[in-house]
Parts: C-alpha cells; structure tokens; sequence
C-alpha cells in the first residue's frame, strides 16, 4: 500500500533558524511541533514552530528523498525554496488539510 507525505520547513519567530522534516500527516506534526510534543527535541529548544514551506508527494519514500535533497542543500537554497514559495515568509499552517 501507497502512503503519501510530505516535506517542510519551519522556522522561529525571527527566522533565524530553519529546520526541515518530513511528515505523513503534516496537521498532526505541526501540531506536535507547536505544543512541544517532544520536550528535549531541536524544535522545541529553539522554538521552531513556524511552517513556512511544505510539499506534498503521493509518496512518502518520494517525500523521503526530497527531503535529504533539501538537508543536503545548502542554506542559501532553503531561503530561496521559501522565497519562491512564500515570499512574506507568513506561516503556512492555517493552509494544511
């Protein structure tokens, strides 16, 4: 069986810091990130909670290797993954199924 996912990007409240990750139910996730789901995690140190960049895929090892591409990039690409997508850098979270 085919599940899909998805790949994202948060940031903080000063877009300082950026953190990529992938997801088969992005709501969900979004969620644990802003609640602090996971207390000892790199999100919730840096109060990462922020989605300002995600991607859909039907599935999820495709979800998988898009974001070892994105990871293994360098952070200039990241900013303009964002930019070309969500030039105001608004968050994204309220656009989510």
């Amino acid at each position: 069986m085919e599940r899909g996912g998805y790949i994202y990007i948060l940031t903080n409240k000063n877009q300082t810091v950026l953190y990529t990750g992938v997801t088969s139910n992005l709501g969900n996730r979004i969620h644990e990130h802003r609640t602090g789901f996971y207390k000892d995690s790199f999100t919730s140190r840096y109060n990462i909670t922020k989605l300002v960049y995600y991607e859909g895929f039907t599935d999820i090892e495709d979800a998988i290797h898009r974001e070892k591409q994105i990871k293994a990039g360098s952070r200039q690409k990241k900013l303009d993954l964002i930019n070309g997508f969500n030039p105001e850098w608004k968050d994204l979270t309220n656009t989510v199924e």
